[in-house]
């Protein structure tokens, strides 16, 4: 292993954390310890926007890892839900992070060597990211650009989000791993790109369908990067209706919303539903679209081939669903 980047203090990423993360995947692909789940891909334009839509039926059998509901008083024993960040698996761990944080493989891939910035000690998903979290995600960010390698990190907080464990986690996917099978959407690799790093641009916002807040964060580290993530949060609360979130800086979030962050930019968009209805051409119901943090990633991920179909032929579909997750932007909507 490669000793870890010095030149800053705390958090010490190692400094060839691509290739250690390549690794791990591989590794643990072999051995079995993860499953990758190849997709199909095409490109959707949305407003002029390319969004990737894929498809992996074998999705489908993926275990569903959401909390179950509250136990009911009459409830004997209830099983406590497995949390894959309390001891990760060796096969998994891909490094520590001293002193508050490890990196882990994702062991249900849809993107290869798709990795989790989690805290060592169980903190929730649902409060408010604290200064660590956000300076290990700058420094993993950091690590792959001196690889001329970007990296797309975000975070699922809230019942409407997405989110899928209790147990604070950040996710961080190779952006270069993201255009897998692009190649052969020789119009769509040229085209798509990571919807985030456009949204730095307020008129680029505006041609969403749903409202997003946005601030460019290019050299931003520690307390910094914390003050924009308030902001950022503060205003999607209030554009939800959330009264007095002006001085909230800890606890429990608000709202539901996803985060996303670049070497470049953050953005936040607050969520009110996970996603919408897919119709086919009779206007049957074929199927749930739900959409996560990397919908500021700009892809979507779809698990039955109804649904595939019936968006490739009415991309219309994908702008209304997406109009449908948070606050609906009035320009971006038609």
């Amino acid at each position: 292993m490669s000793p870890p980047d010095s030149k800053m203090p705390g958090i010490q990423v190692p400094a060839n954390l691509p290739a250690l993360v390549k690794n791990a995947f591989n590794k643990a692909r072999a051995s079995g310890d993860l499953t990758y789940f190849p997709t199909q891909v095409t490109v959707l334009k949305v407003n002029s926007i390319p969004f990737q839509l894929r498809f992996s039926p074998s999705l489908a059998n993926k275990p569903d890892n959401k909390p179950p509901p509250p136990p009911s008083s009459t409830t004997i024993n209830p099983t406590k839900p497995f949390n894959p960040f309390a001891n990760p698996t060796a096969a998994l761990l891909v490094s520590p992070l001293p002193p508050s944080h490890n990196l882990v493989l994702n062991k249900f891939a849809v993107v290869p060597e798709h990795f989790i910035l989690a805290t060592s000690s169980f903190a929730d998903q649902t409060c408010l990211l604290e200064t660590a979290d956000l300076d290990a995600a700058r420094r993993c960010i950091d690590a792959y650009k001196r690889e001329g390698r970007e990296l797309f990190v975000f975070f699922n907080s809230g019942e409407h989000s997405g989110a899928s464990q209790p147990h604070r986690h950040l996710q961080c996917l190779d952006v270069g791993m993201m255009r897998e099978g692009l190649q052969q959407e020789e119009q769509g690799d040229k085209e798509w790109g990571v919807l985030a790093e456009r949204l730095g641009d307020e008129k680029e916002r505006r041609k969403l369908p749903f409202w997003t807040t946005a601030e460019k964060i290019d050299g931003k580290k520690g307390e910094e990067l914390r003050g924009v993530y308030l902001r950022l949060y503060r205003e999607a609360a209030a554009k939800m209706g959330v009264v007095d979130v002006g001085g909230q800086s800890e606890g429990e979030a608000r709202i539901s919303y996803n985060l996303a962050m670049t070497g470049d930019v953050m953005v936040v968009v607050p969520r009110s539903s996970e996603g919408g209805v897919v119709r086919g051409r009779d206007g049957e119901e074929v199927g749930q679209l739900q959409l996560n943090g990397t919908v500021l990633a700009g892809t979507a991920l779809v698990k039955n081939e109804r649904e595939w179909d019936a968006l490739r032929n009415d991309p219309g579909q994908m702008r209304e669903v997406l109009g449908r997750i948070g606050v609906p932007n009035e320009e971006g909507s038609g």
